[in-house]
Formats: C-alpha cells, structure tokens, sequence
C-alpha cells in the first residue's frame, strides 16, 4: 500500500472526558494511520496547531515528510482547505538543472522546467568549481548561483500552472556528490584529495528555509544520499527510478553525463564504477561537438555505394555542430562504409576529396560549407576520432571489467538500461559497430531518460521510498578501476574498431562482409 506524504485525518473532538493535548490527539492518530513509533512535531508547528486545528473542527490534512530519525509533520492544514500541496523534484545536474512539479496529494507531474547550470560561468567541469570553492567567500558564491538558480525558477514552474512557491512542501534533490555540496554549502575541498572523503554521505532532509529555498515556510528538502566522491545521489536516484534494485535477474545500469557511471546487479547485491568516458560521449571529442540543441546534427547516415552523406539536424536547421549521438553514428557509418580502418585512421581511398589537411591534420568535411549554418565546413578531425575511440574503450572496458569482477561477461546481460539524455538519443546499432556497447539484441536495451529526475519524482509520489533511498546504497560495492590492472590491459584491447576481438561482435562482423 502506497502511503501519501498528504493525510487527512478526521479527530475526535476534545471534552472533559477526553483531555488529550492537541499534538498528541494528532500524533497519536498518525501513529496507527502509518504504523510508526513515534512522529515529529517542530515548534513553529506546535504554536499554529491549536488555531488550525479548532477551526477545521479537528478535519485536517497533514503534510509529513521522512528524515534519518522517521516521520515528521511539516504543516496542518484544514481539510477543506483548497490550498494545493505541491512538491518538487530536481535533477541537479553538473551542466543542466531540471524540475518537476509534483502534486504531493496524489503524486501526478504537473509540468517540468530546466535551466543551465548558473555555476557554468565558473568553468564547466566540477574541478574548476571545486577550486573555486576553496575560499570561504568562492564556496559561498556558488552555492548562492544555484540557490538563487532555483528559487528563480521554481516561482516560474508554479506560476506557470498558477501557484505560488509557498504552495511547494516538500522538494527532492538528487545531484552527484561534488553538486550535492556545492549546494548545500558544505566545503567539497576532501573530495578531490586523496583519499577523496566527502564532508557527508547522507545529507538527509533539512528546512528549505535553512538552504536558502524560497518554498512553504514549512517545506523540507530530501537531498538523496551519495556513495563517497564519485558516485553521487543523482546514481541512487536512477537506481530507484530503472528498478533494478528490484530485479531477480542481473542487469546493468549505464548513465553518460560528465563521467560514465555504471551500475551491476540485481535486489540482492549491486556492484558500481564510474570512469571518465562522458565528455567525449556527449560530442566533447570534437571540434565541432557541442550539446543537443537547434541545428546540431544528432543523427548522420551514410550509404555505403554512394558515400553520400544523409545528416539530420535537430528542428531541421543548418547544421551548426554534432552531439554525441550524431558523433558515435558518424563513426560508426564511417566504419562500417571502409572510410575507417580498425585503428580508427581514415582510409584515403575511401574518403576521396572529403578528406582535407589542415596544419598537418587529416580533416574529414561532413558538411560542405555552402550547406553549413556559419558558412564554413564542418569537419571531423582524426584527433577527433581518436578521442572519440579512447571514450568509447573506456565505456565498453568498465563495462567488461565491472562484469568480470561477478564472473559474467557483457553478452550475459538481458537488460541494458541507459540514461540520461544521452541515452535517450544514442542509435543502440551504431554504439554496438564501434564497439562502446555489448552486442546484445536490441530489446535488452531500454532508455531512461533523465533517471535522477525520475527517481527524485519517485520519492515525492510514494513515502515507503525513502527507506528504499538507504537500502540501494548500502547494498552497493563500489569499484575502483584507477588501481585495477585488469582495466588497463581490457582498455588496449578496446581502442579498436570494434575490439581486437571481433567475435565479441558478430552483428558488425555480419555488416562488414
């Protein structure tokens, strides 16, 4: 039975028979509604619940929320009050911040936002912001970019659907470890220092007041808990989200964002890494790369008589670069049409007068200048490529090494899931040809979307998840790959196209012949 985070309790009346204080008369209700052993109850609440109480004639809706220590009360409300009781939950996302607006009665998503990251002013990559945050006076400035990022736009979220954010009582925050502490305040310095401690693993659930939110006077904030520096809250959230902690059979999780991270298990056990295989994934190899957005190519063909190039822009625009998904099928269509070797060289023979030189560099021209939005070629670089073939052996080796360490092999996988944005755009096929992904049939694998965003939804529509929280991390191993020998050797094998051993792949050996 789902519990809502919203109860409405309807009290026995107070008499000279029944002289029960206020708080208890409530609590007590509460404790047989929810099965819990003991319920709290803040100042602020205690000095307005008399008021509240008499002119609801004891109707009353209760708005709880879950801490380390239980159940809690945040605010009582009339039960035929109108006031919504709505909730929301963030994506806190190194590069892109998302919001969902939850109703918290009934748990329906009533619309969504996102913004870039205020902290990219800083720099783009954690490690920047990190040594930014090394004074007291650069901690705080970052820590008010997303807070004051937020507020802005969660008002515009509810007022969007024509609320207030005082009508918002509870949040869900889900972020990787180095965001968690960004926001939150808390000093990151440890984390990127051997041997890599973070101030706290369970943030738990705090005022939205303290954090400097603009919410209900009232409202909490879950922030999801992390496993150490490298695997953050934004991973338990995906986690809840896919289901896998809930499986019988073993299967994978795989997020692709500012690093790739990778989950392995089942309900019984799960074992996770992450390893630096994200930028390049996401469009980062190339000269041309850049985030998903109007006129960046995101999917390309190539016919493989012709050579022609059929390439496809988001909104149908004049090209302006490529994302990852167009970056991974163009080198899969240059593979497996022969303009690449296995090493991932261009073959000259192959390329004729596409291919150009540009201060001792082979340049591939994918789109001609007369065709390109800037009114310059857009090219790949052998560079390029080569950045692009170390990111993709990195994926597929912790892939390999992750299953190995359970005695299994990549192929043995029946479910594959993939998330992120990246994963809701990657072509399966074209990862397979160049040998990022395992060849599994392609109903293994299944998109997420944004899982730390769904995840941290999850928690808002159903209060028996918030233990769930604690039971994913505890039962997760974490593995080190940067001292993991078997990872180097798995990786030298994996910077070919598709792998130095083709049998792992025999859909692109079929494509080859």
């Amino acid at each position: 039975m789902t519990i809502s985070w919203v109860q409405t309790l309807e009290l026995s009346l107070p008499s000279l028979n029944d002289n029960t204080a206020d708080a208890d008369r409530l609590i007590q209700a509460l404790k047989s509604r929810l099965g819990a052993d003991d319920i709290a109850m803040g100042l602020d609440l205690l000095k307005t619940l008399p008021d509240v109480m008499r002119n609801a004639n004891y109707h009353i809706r209760c708005v709880l929320y879950k801490d380390l220590s239980g159940w809690g009360i945040s605010s009582v409300l009339a039960a035929e009050d109108l006031i919504p009781v709505l909730s929301i939950a963030v994506d806190l996302g190194t590069t892109r911040v998302v919001l969902r607006l939850v109703d918290l009665s009934c748990g329906k998503s009533l619309a969504e936002s996102s913004f870039d990251n205020p902290q990219l002013v800083m720099g783009p990559d954690i490690l920047t912001r990190i040594h930014h945050a090394d004074s007291p006076e650069g901690q705080l400035h970052l820590q008010n970019l997303i807070v004051d990022g937020l507020n802005r736009f969660i008002a515009e979220l509810c007022a969007s659907c024509g609320f207030a954010s005082t009508d918002v009582y509870l949040m869900a925050i889900a972020g990787n470890t180095a965001m968690t502490h960004l926001f939150m305040g808390l000093n990151p310095r440890w984390i990127i220092r051997e041997p890599y401690i973070p101030v706290v693993n369970r943030p738990g659930t705090h005022l939205a007041s303290q954090l400097g939110l603009l919410a209900n006077p009232c409202a909490r904030v879950f922030v999801f808990p992390n496993i150490g520096s490298y695997f953050g809250g934004d991973l338990i959230a995906g986690i809840l989200y896919s289901g896998l902690n809930q499986r019988e059979e073993t299967a994978i999780l795989v997020d692709v964002g500012t690093n790739a991270e990778v989950v392995l298990g089942n309900k019984n056990w799960m074992i996770a890494c992450a390893g630096a295989a994200g930028p390049a994934l996401e469009g980062g190899a190339a000269r041309m790369g850049m985030m998903a957005g109007p006129g960046v190519i995101d999917r390309v063909a190539i016919d493989p008589d012709t050579l022609q190039m059929d390439i496809h822009t988001i909104e149908n625009l004049p090209p302006v670069g490529i994302c990852g998904s167009g970056l991974i099928d163009l080198a899969a269509h240059l593979f497996l049409c022969g303009m690449l070797d296995i090493r991932g060289k261009f073959v000259v023979s192959r390329c004729s007068n596409q291919l150009k030189e540009i201060d001792g560099i082979k340049h591939l021209v994918v789109v001609d200048q007369k065709d390109a939005a800037a009114g310059r070629n857009l090219s790949i670089s052998q560079a390029d490529i080569d950045s692009l073939i170390r990111s993709k052996a990195a994926m597929y080796t912790i892939l390999e090494t992750l299953t190995a360490s359970v005695e299994m092999a990549p192929r043995d996988l029946t479910r594959f899931y993939v998330a992120g944005t990246f994963g809701s755009f990657i072509n399966p096929i074209s990862a397979i040809a160049i040998g990022m992904i395992p060849d599994l049939p392609l109903n293994c694998y299944q998109t997420l979307g944004n899982s730390s965003l769904g995840g941290a939804a999850h928690i808002l529509e159903s209060s028996e998840l918030f233990e769930e929280m604690d039971r994913i991390r505890d039962s997760i191993t974490y593995l080190e790959l940067n001292v993991n020998q078997d990872f180097m050797n798995r990786f030298s094998a994996a910077k070919f196209l598709p792998h130095t051993d083709t049998s792992l792949f025999p859909s692109v050996k079929i494509k080859l012949t």
